[in-house]
């Protein structure tokens, strides 16, 4: 018997195994991660207003038609919400019809979380990238869309994880909220739009986009969804020329409010 377990054995090595099933990527013609700020400085009425913003902006007509553009008609997108830590509320999603964007839409205002605390832009930068490289997608382009009230206070400098995700390929295009409510007046930066620019979004056809007042918002998500799921010419960064008391072009200047407010709260 033992001969014959022997040969059974040796034909077992020689027969050819099968293939290990390997993921297949799906092809589309956009992977885009959407990163929207709900740090302490936003009110409640602000969280919902971003919601509703971005739930009536995907509802449009302006963006399906954007959709519909492409080559593959297909997009990969992703909902995050980011203040110092990260929640994924939409999970990697396919849209390719207008259910598709409804659905997404659905999700967005069946829920309102409390706003948590500081403003991490890089760690959020760090977190989309992230998710781009690790999702089941390739994209003919990725981009991380973020959107913020004021400047980076956390983490490592949003320059060293703004050019760590451009080396990778990955767009960065901004929404800075130049809009004042609640304790977000306490960290408001006047040129947000110009840090955005200097200092947080980069890559091919890279763009800003402020709002600068909330009946705005849902139409410049509009607009920035449109720009960012049409193929066409690098669009213009848009930046309005301001003059203001702090320097927004200092990448550190987040950083710097932050110790400024520390040192006053622990005065006598």
């Amino acid at each position: 018997m033992k001969p014959l377990f022997a040969l059974l054995a040796l034909l077992c090595l020689l027969l050819p195994r099968p293939a290990q099933t390997q993921a297949v990527e799906v092809e589309v013609d956009l992977e885009l991660v959407l990163m929207v700020d709900v740090s302490r400085s936003m009110t409640e009425r602000e969280l919902e207003i971003q919601r509703r913003g971005y739930a009536e902006a995907l509802r449009s007509d302006a963006v399906f038609a954007a959709l519909q553009s492409g080559l593959l008609q297909t997009v990969a997108m992703s909902y995050v919400e980011w203040a110092g830590t990260q929640e994924v509320v939409i999970d990697w999603r396919v849209l390719h019809s207008r259910a598709d964007l409804d659905a997404f839409a659905e999700i967005l205002t069946s829920r309102f979380d409390p706003a948590l605390r500081r403003t991490s832009i890089s760690e959020a930068l760090i977190f989309g990238a992230r998710m781009i490289e690790t999702n089941a997608f390739r994209g003919l382009r990725r981009v991380i869309d973020i959107s913020g009230d004021g400047p980076n206070n956390q983490g490592r400098a949003v320059t060293v994880a703004r050019d760590a995700v451009l080396a990778k390929g990955i767009t960065i295009n901004g929404l800075p909220l130049l809009t004042q409510e609640g304790m977000g007046s306490a960290w408001h930066l006047d040129g947000l739009d110009i840090y955005y620019e200097t200092c947080v979004i980069g890559g091919p056809g890279a763009f800003v986009i402020p709002v600068f007042d909330w009946d705005d918002f849902a139409e410049a998500v509009q607009r920035k969804l449109v720009l960012e799921m049409v193929s066409r010419p690098v669009p213009p960064r848009i930046i309005p020329a301001q003059a203001t008391p702090r320097d927004p072009t200092d990448c550190l200047i987040g950083e710097k409010i932050w110790q400024e407010r520390r040192r006053y709260w622990d005065m006598p």
